[in-house]
C-alpha cells in the first residue's frame, strides 16, 4: 500500500464515519472529504471541481426542475387519484397505492412522489381505520423501489452510468436498468402489499383520523379574566381530567420554564406549555380561555395589523360592493380565502427549516401565520417552542389562511398531513408538462440525445412555456444534492486513479470471494445495501462503482453485472430511517421510533438479494 493510497482510505474512512454520524449535512461532508483530496495533493486543485460538470450531476439537476413541474401542476397528482381505488379490500388499495408511488418514482425525483401521495395515504388509513404508519411505510418502500426501474429514477443510477462511461464501455440508456430493476420492484410491491404493511409496529390502539404525530407540546398564553387566571395547576388538571390533556411546564417573565408542580398558581401572562391529543388540543384551549401562540409578542403584533386591516376594510366596503348593496363576487372569494385555519405540516428531509428556530423564521412578518405546536415521535420536551430548531419529519401545528399556509409549505419543503395539495392543478400546463417529459424520455431512451441535454432541452421547455414559474425552477434544485454528487464523483475518480480501489478489489476477491465472481456480485450487493441503509445513497454508489470496476476487471468479467449490482444495492435502503430521505419523512407523521423499520425491512433486503441475484446473472451474464 502506497501512502497515497493509505491518505485516501483514512479520508474515506472518516467521510463515511461523519455520513453515518449524521450531525453534518451530506454536502458538508463530501465537500470536505474533497478538500482534504486537494490538501493531500490526491486531487489536482485545477481539477477539483470537475466532477460538477459531469453528465449525472446536470441529468440529477434537471430531473429535480422536472418533478418540480410535474408535481406543482398537478399533473402526476391527477394521475394518482384514478389510480388508486377509494373503496375495496385494504390489501388491494395499498397494493395500488404503493403500484402508483413506484410507477411516479420511476420518472421523477422520489421525494415529489413520496410528498404528492402522502395525503393519499392519510385518506387511505383515516378510511379504513389502520395506523398511518401501516400505509406511510408501504409507500415509502414502493416510491424507493420505483427509482431502480430506469436511468433517472435515482441518482445512483445515474452516477452507476456515468461511470460505466468513465470506463470507455458508454453510458446506459434510459431503460436499461428496467428488465432487473422492474422484476425486483414488483416483487417488493407484493411482498409489502400482502404481507409487508402487516409487519409494520402499531403506533396506535384503534383507527387513526389523523397521522399517529403523537402528542403535540404547545404554547398557550393565559390572557386576563381567563378560566385559567388564578387557579392552581391541580385545578386546572382537573378541569383538563376529560380532554386528555396536560400541563407540563410554565414560563414566567418570558425567560424560563419552571417544573410543573400542582400547588402552583398561574396568572395572566403566564404560558402554559400543554401536552395533548391534536384531536384534544383546541378543546382543551378553549375550555381554560386560553391563546394559542407561539410568542405573546408576535400575537401582539397581529393583533395591531388586524384592526389596521379593518379599519382600511371599513373604508373600501362600498366600493366592494354589487349593484344591489351585497358584496360581489370577489369579496365572497377573499373572504373564503382569509378564513383563519389549523393545518398540521411535516417537515421535509431537504426543508430550509432544518436547524432553524420559529423565533429565527419571523413567521407571522413573513407569512402572516404562527407555529402553535410541535410533535417530535411522542418525545416530550419542555424546551420553549419558539427557541426548538426544527428537523426532518416533524409535524407542526400551523395557524393562518389557506393562502398563507400553502405558500409557507411549498417555499419551506413541507407537506399537510391531510388531503390537499400544496398548489392548485392547473390541467392545461399539466398537460404540457407530460408532453415534454416523455419527449425528454423518448429523446433520451432511443439515443436521440445523450440524456443530460435531452432533459435540459425539456427544462428550457419548461421554462420558455410557463410550466411553472421562473421563480421556482432554480429553487427546485436541491443545492445539497449537487454538491454531494459533484465533490464525490471527484474523490471516486482520484480513487481509481491512485490504484486504492484495485486494492480494496483485490482484498475483497482473494480473501473473502477466493476469485469466485457470483459471491463477489452478491458482496458487492450487500455491502452496498449496508452502506445505503446508513449514508446517502447517491455517496454509496460512487464509492461502490470504483470498486465494482476494479472487481470485473481483475476477473476479467462483465463490468455490467457488478455494476448494476451497486446501482440495485443503493436503492435499497430499508432498515432505519436516515438512509433514504422518503423513510425519514414519514419517521414523524408514522409515529416511528428508529428500530421499527428492520421488522418489513429486513425481510425486504433479503427478498431483493434473492430476487436480483438471479435476474442481474441472466440479464448481464458474467
Amino acid at each position: 500500500m502506497t501512502l497515497e493510497q493509505l491518505t485516501l482510505f483514512i479520508i474515506l474512512t472518516i467521510t463515511i464515519a461523519m455520513f453515518i454520524w449524521g450531525n453534518w449535512r451530506h454536502d458538508m461532508v463530501a465537500l470536505g472529504s474533497l478538500l482534504a483530496c486537494v490538501v493531500t495533493g490526491l486531487v489536482q486543485p485545477e481539477d477539483a471541481f470537475d466532477g460538477f460538470g459531469h453528465p449525472a450531476v446536470v441529468t440529477v439537476a434537471c430531473v429535480l426542475i422536472l418533478s418540480r413541474g410535474l408535481q406543482s401542476t398537478g399533473a402526476m397528482g391527477a394521475l394518482a387519484q384514478r389510480l388508486i381505488p377509494r373503496t375495496g379490500s385494504v390489501t388491494a388499495i395499498i397494493a395500488a397505492l404503493t403500484a402508483v408511488g413506484a410507477l411516479m418514482s420511476g420518472f421523477m425525483n422520489n421525494v415529489g412522489a413520496m410528498a404528492l401521495l402522502m395525503p393519499v395515504a392519510a385518506d387511505v388509513a383515516e378510511r379504513n381505520k389502520l395506523p398511518p404508519g401501516k400505509v406511510l411505510m408501504p409507500l415509502s418502500f414502493g416510491t424507493i423501489l420505483g427509482g431502480m426501474t430506469t436511468l433517472i429514477g435515482t441518482p445512483p443510477n445515474l452516477i452507476v452510468s456515468g461511470f460505466r462511461d468513465s470506463a470507455g464501455a458508454g453510458s446506459y440508456g434510459m431503460f436499461d436498468f428496467t428488465p432487473v430493476g422492474l422484476v425486483v420492484a414488483l416483487v417488493g410491491v407484493a411482498f409489502v402489499s400482502l404481507v409487508g404493511w402487516r409487519l409494520v409496529p402499531f403506533r396506535t390502539q384503534a383507527g387513526a383520523a389523523t397521522f399517529d404525530t403523537g402528542t403535540y407540546l404547545t404554547e398557550a398564553l393565559v390572557e386576563e379574566k381567563s378560566a385559567a387566571d388564578g387557579k392552581t395547576l391541580w385545578e386546572i388538571s382537573q378541569m383538563l381530567e376529560e380532554e386528555d390533556a396536560q400541563v407540563v411546564g410554565v414560563v414566567h417573565n418570558d425567560i424560563r420554564v419552571s417544573p410543573a408542580t400542582p400547588a402552583q398558581r398561574i396568572r395572566s401572562g403566564d404560558i402554559l406549555i400543554m401536552e395533548a391529543e391534536p384531536e384534544a388540543l383546541t378543546s382543551s384551549v378553549a375550555k381554560l380561555g386560553l391563546r394559542l401562540t407561539a410568542d405573546p409578542e408576535e400575537h401582539s403584533a397581529t393583533d395591531k395589523k388586524e384592526k389596521k386591516q379593518e379599519k382600511r376594510g371599513e373604508q373600501t366596503e362600498k366600493k366592494s360592493r354589487g349593484p344591489n348593496g351585497d358584496n360581489g363576487e370577489k369579496d365572497k372569494e377573499r373572504s373564503t380565502e382569509d378564513d383563519i385555519q389549523l393545518r398540521e405540516l411535516v417537515v421535509m428531509p431537504d426543508s430550509p427549516l432544518t436547524g432553524r428556530t420559529s423565533r429565527m423564521l419571523r413567521l407571522p412578518a413573513r407569512y402572516e401565520i404562527n407555529l402553535l405546536a410541535l410533535s417530535r415521535q411522542g418525545r416530550r420536551s419542555v424546551r420553549r417552542l419558539r427557541s426548538t430548531p426544527l428537523r426532518p419529519g416533524d409535524a407542526l401545528l400551523m395557524m393562518g389562511t389557506d393562502y398563507s399556509l400553502n405558500t409557507f409549505a411549498a417555499e419551506q419543503g413541507c407537506v399537510p398531513l391531510a388531503t390537499r395539495d400544496i398548489s392548485i392543478p392547473n390541467t392545461e400546463k399539466a398537460v404540457v408538462a407530460l408532453v415534454a417529459m416523455a419527449l425528454a424520455v423518448a429523446g433520451a431512451a432511443f439515443g436521440l440525445l445523450p440524456a443530460a441535454i435531452s432533459f435540459a432541452a425539456c427544462v428550457l421547455a419548461y421554462m420558455a412555456l410557463k410550466v411553472m414559474p421562473l421563480r421556482n425552477v432554480y429553487e427546485s434544485v436541491d443545492g445539497a444534492v449537487i454538491v454531494l454528487l459533484g465533490a464525490l464523483i471527484t474523490v471516486a475518480e482520484a480513487m481509481e486513479q491512485i490504484g486504492a480501489a484495485d486494492l480494496v478489489a483485490q482484498v475483497l476477491l482473494d480473501n473473502v470471494a477466493q476469485g469466485n465472481a457470483v459471491i463477489t456480485l452478491v458482496i458487492l450487493l450487500v455491502v452496498t445495501m449496508t452502506l445505503s441503509d446508513f449514508m446517502n445513497n447517491a455517496a454509496t454508489a460512487a464509492v461502490m462503482c470504483s470498486i465494482a470496476v476494479s472487481a470485473a476487471a481483475q476477473l476479467q468479467v462483465n463490468p455490467d453485472s457488478f455494476l448494476m449490482a451497486v446501482a440495485i444495492g443503493s436503492s435499497c435502503a430499508f432498515l432505519t430511517p436516515v438512509g433514504h430521505q422518503n423513510n425519514t419523512l414519514i419517521l414523524g407523521p408514522g409515529g416511528f421510533k428508529f428500530s421499527d423499520y428492520w421488522q418489513m425491512g429486513l425481510p425486504m433486503e433479503i427478498l431483493v438479494i434473492i430476487v436480483s441475484v438471479p435476474m442481474l446473472l441472466w440479464v448481464w451474464p458474467l
